[in-house]
């Protein structure tokens, strides 16, 4: 059942793997399985946004309420990470998704590709390479070594 809430959470926008891995440690489970568990949801959400997310714009833009929530949507997502992904490409794709800061992340990278215009295959391989490294960097953080790294480097 842990591995379940896990993937659900690295599922779920906002908590993604910078929820799902401190979840899956404090639930009992290994930090590298959990890593890869949050992984795998994380990124099972991807595709269906990227191929999917076009489909539903150009259907429900004429709503007003959509097209209200669409537009506020699409000026944060391009003022977090325009500039960067204009600028860097899929590289800079990679690196917003994956520094796990708040509001970046795959379901936020994978609006920015759509808002943008980036190709899904091209943004599906540098939003994976960018969860992947954010779960890294959660992992290594969940299990105290870059604290464990700051004293010994900060002496």
């Amino acid at each position: 059942m842990e591995m379940l809430w896990v993937i659900l959470t690295a599922m779920a926008p906002v908590l993604e793997l910078r929820g799902a891995i401190p979840l899956g440690v404090a639930l009992g489970l290994e930090p590298w399985p959990t890593f890869a568990l949050a992984v795998l949801g994380n990124l099972t959400i991807v595709p269906p946004l990227l191929w999917g997310l076009p489909w539903l714009v150009r259907r429900l833009e004429d709503w007003p309420p959509f097209a209200r929530a669409w537009g506020w949507l699409e000026a944060r997502v391009r003022l977090k990470g325009e500039a960067r992904v204009q600028r860097y490409g899929a590289l800079g794709l990679l690196l917003f998704v994956g520094i796990p800061l708040p509001g970046t992340g795959a379901w936020t990278g994978a609006v920015l590709a759509v808002v943008l215009g980036v190709a899904p295959r091209y943004a599906f391989p540098a939003i994976a390479l960018g969860v992947v490294l954010a779960g890294v960097l959660v992992t290594l953080a969940t299990t105290g070594v870059l604290v464990g790294l700051r004293y010994w480097v900060g002496g």
